[in-house]
């Protein structure tokens, strides 16, 4: 089956939650038979990156300008124009922005699927307008698909309570099985000390609530661990200048966007993980800091609450006393593994979901 995928960024190596969950199906589904061409952004592809193929999908850059307003929307419509051309037998779309062009796709006759990953219209970075155009998406994604996939629970009861969509695919998002690194060199370079830092890793972009995070771990008294974010900001704009500032004032260790090699390392010596957010889908970052188990620290919002985390692992969201609070007693004493039944977020398993919504989709209904 021919597949195009539009709503990513890109893939590999580029930051977001969207752009990991398509770097590890997207291989899957291309060595299960499928022909899969990922669409990739032109103003994220990089001369690191500027590949044709990646683990057997194939990599088309269409353009796409370096504006957060227009970018996803741009680029969705030509991406569209190109899997008509291509004579796509299904259009996977992620994500509600782009998925306000659903009805174009479907007009054009493409068999379209739509993975809803979380209600963007809650992030703080976005205006008025731009949650209005966003709440329009999902409506247009959720009546229009041929299939919808959600990521978690929440995002279900969303659809059905909202456009009485009652017949959406719940398939999680993935982890891996890591390697721990035994290296620490790449973390000792950073002036860390192994299980001597709390980790947090995310984009620089309000909703993760580092600011808040920086401004607790400030107020911890006697611990002799660090803080250490990795992440950076897609567009550099108020907020993420003034979350660096911020970081520099209280001694933060900042990164910049690692993957691979580094961020194993961060991930396999860290004492801590923590996740202050405002909003998210299923973060993939919480499950690859379970996959390390890891002690964990997160905000109570729904798309955290795993069956798998107890209830000393939530601070209240937004609020700086619950989270100093937690983060004190979650730093007392040494650190114990955890060890979390990770079993319903198996990569090669959703893969296998994803690939039965494809055949549902290719089928006249």
């Amino acid at each position: 089956m021919k597949i195009v995928v539009v709503g990513t960024r890109g893939i590999p190596d580029i930051q977001g939650g969207v752009e990991t969950h398509c770097e590890e199906l997207y291989p899957r589904l291309a060595a299960m038979g499928h022909d899969v061409t990922v669409v990739r952004r032109s103003c994220y592809v990089t001369p690191q990156n500027k590949i044709k193929e990646y683990k057997g999908v194939h990599l088309k850059d269409i353009y796409a300008p370096r504006r957060k307003s227009i970018e996803a929307i741009v680029h969705t419509f030509l991406a569209i124009i190109y899997a008509r051309w291509v004579g796509a037998d299904v259009l996977h779309i992620h994500a509600i922005g782009p998925a306000l062009l659903t009805p174009l796709a479907r007009l054009l006759g493409l068999r379209v699927v739509m993975t809803h990953h979380g209600p963007d219209y809650d992030r703080q970075k976005w205006n008025k307008t731009a949650k209005s155009v966003l709440r329009w998406g999902e409506r247009m994604g959720t009546n229009y698909a041929n299939e919808v996939i959600v990521i978690s629970t929440v995002i279900d009861n969303i659809l059905r309570e909202k456009y009485d969509r009652t017949d959406a695919h719940l398939i999680y998002n993935g982890v891996n099985k890591p390697v721990p690194a035994k290296d620490d060199s790449y973390i000792r370079s950073l002036g860390l000390t192994p299980r001597r830092y709390v980790l947090a890793v995310g984009r620089f972009v309000e909703e993760k609530g580092f600011d808040l995070l920086i401004k607790a771990f400030a107020r911890i008294s006697g611990s002799n661990c660090k803080l250490v974010i990795a992440g950076d900001a897609d567009h550099e704009d108020h907020y993420s200048v003034s979350l660096k500032r911020l970081a520099e004032e209280h001694h933060v260790v900042l990164t910049g966007f690692v993957r691979g090699a580094k961020l194993n390392e961060l991930f396999s010596h860290a004492r801590l993980f923590v996740l202050p957010s405002f909003h998210e889908g299923l973060p993939i970052v919480l499950l690859e800091a379970l996959s390390y188990r890891l002690p964990v620290l997160v905000s109570d919002i729904p798309a955290n609450r795993l069956a798998c985390l107890d209830a000393s692992d939530f601070f209240v969201t937004g609020n700086i006393g619950s989270l100093e609070e937690k983060l004190s007693c979650k730093l007392e004493g040494e650190m114990e593994e955890r060890h979390y039944d990770l079993s319903p977020y198996n990569w090669d398993y959703i893969a296998s979901q994803v690939d039965s919504v494809y055949r549902l989709a290719k089928k006249p209904r």
